[in-house]
């Protein structure tokens, strides 16, 4: 989100001007950002008296928008924020911990969930939001609903071991919703909610999702109404709008930076870019959860190498002849498990070549320092 509609948001802490719900009043400042016991025990006695705790609410180029007990301002990013390893940056939703006289960065807290992806045309990993509690994974009664998109989706949110839900927007523009319920018939620990983003009634049913005190994401492609729903949640006109393409039901970005805003009962919402590319590494754990019934299955098979193709005894083969398990779902199952394991590869090489270089350069250094102490 650009900074001009960042500035918009209600400000947090000291001098807010929103009016707290009877829920807030009951929560500190540091309670509607987020904090929780986690974060609080990893801080020392010192660290309680001398530093403050402040959660990360934008990241731009050369700082970050923070918010705690003070209420909001910026924190240039120092050489000790913008660390060589990518995971160790920070990014929305995490925790630091600044001095208190001089508001000096001091460290980042442990996360409690991470939200990663690959880089779109990269080799590496990039930074989605730390500390996230639930997910609203968000689709569209339209041309944009894809279960394979979703699964997809659905593997991340588990490998953080965050709580999902599934938000249909655009029921209002659907006659039949039919086509998009059924299919989900399989996902039976998966709340789903069909809502009119531009009706704050019909929003309302989600706010039993977006508990106080707690950090929710809004995750989906562009134009499923994201941002819609960040304003009809919210009560305010946080993020701007765009209309969708008619002919394929795409649309454009209205959100172009990950930000968290505040909800008037005391949570945090989550806006970030849609997102068609989610390249998966590193979440062998989340794509087991979100297919785990096809685990059950191979377990099940006559040979355990089996590859559910055409080998007898495949228990797999014999759930798609029973009409038991979607083929559909076996084929995406495969193709994502290849995609891990591809960018899996890709990251340890890449690993691998940075430590290689890391240790040209010391031993370069070293020789460097024995030269210079023989005289030479």
């Amino acid at each position: 989100m650009s900074k001009s509609l960042i500035s918009r948001r209600p400000r947090i802490g000291r001098g807010s001007s929103a009016v707290p719900s009877s829920g807030e009043r009951q929560l500190s400042a540091l309670q509607r950002l987020g904090w929780k016991p986690f974060f609080q025990q990893q801080l020392s006695l010192a660290e309680l008296s001398d530093c403050e705790p402040v959660r990360v609410m934008a990241v731009h180029r050369s700082q970050l928008e923070i918010a705690g007990e003070q209420g909001e301002r910026s924190l240039a990013l120092v050489p000790a924020l913008a660390s060589e390893d990518i995971e160790q940056r920070p990014t929305v939703g995490d925790w630091l911990l600044v001095e208190r006289a001089g508001g000096k960065f001091v460290r980042r807290l442990e996360r409690s969930s991470l939200f990663r992806r690959m880089a779109p045309g990269a080799r590496q990993l990039q930074l989605i939001a730390a500390n996230v509690d639930s997910v609203l994974i968000v689709s569209s009664c339209n041309q944009d609903f894809n279960l394979s998109r979703i699964e997809r989706y659905l593997t991340l949110v588990r490998e953080a071991g965050c709580r999902p839900y599934l938000v249909l927007t655009k029921a209002d523009l659907c006659a039949d919703t039919s086509p998009y319920i059924e299919p989900l018939e399989p996902y039976r620990d998966l709340p789903v909610a069909l809502v009119n983003g531009l009706d704050p009634d019909s929003a309302a049913q989600l706010r039993q999702w977006c508990l106080p005190g707690e950090t929710i994401a809004l995750l989906g492609s562009s134009g499923v109404g994201k941002s819609t729903l960040l304003n009809s949640l919210s009560g305010n006109q946080l993020a701007a709008t765009a209309a969708i393409r008619e002919d394929d039901s795409k649309g454009r970005h209205t959100t172009r930076h990950r930000a968290l805003y505040p909800l008037a009962d005391g949570g945090l919402l989550l806006d970030s870019p849609g997102m068609r590319e989610l390249g998966l590494a590193n979440v062998e754990a989340g794509l087991a959860a979100t297919f785990d019934e096809i685990g059950v299955l191979a377990s099940q098979c006559r040979f355990s190498d089996c590859r559910h193709e055409s080998e007898p005894g495949c228990a797999v083969r014999g759930a798609i002849d029973a009409g038991d398990l979607d083929e559909r779902r076996l084929r995406n199952w495969r193709k994502l498990e290849r995609e891990v394991e591809r960018n899996n590869r890709t990251l340890a090489e890449q690993r691998a070549g940075e430590r290689a270089l890391g240790q040209f350069y010391r031993d370069v250094q070293s020789h460097a320092r024995e030269r210079k102490q023989r005289g030479e």
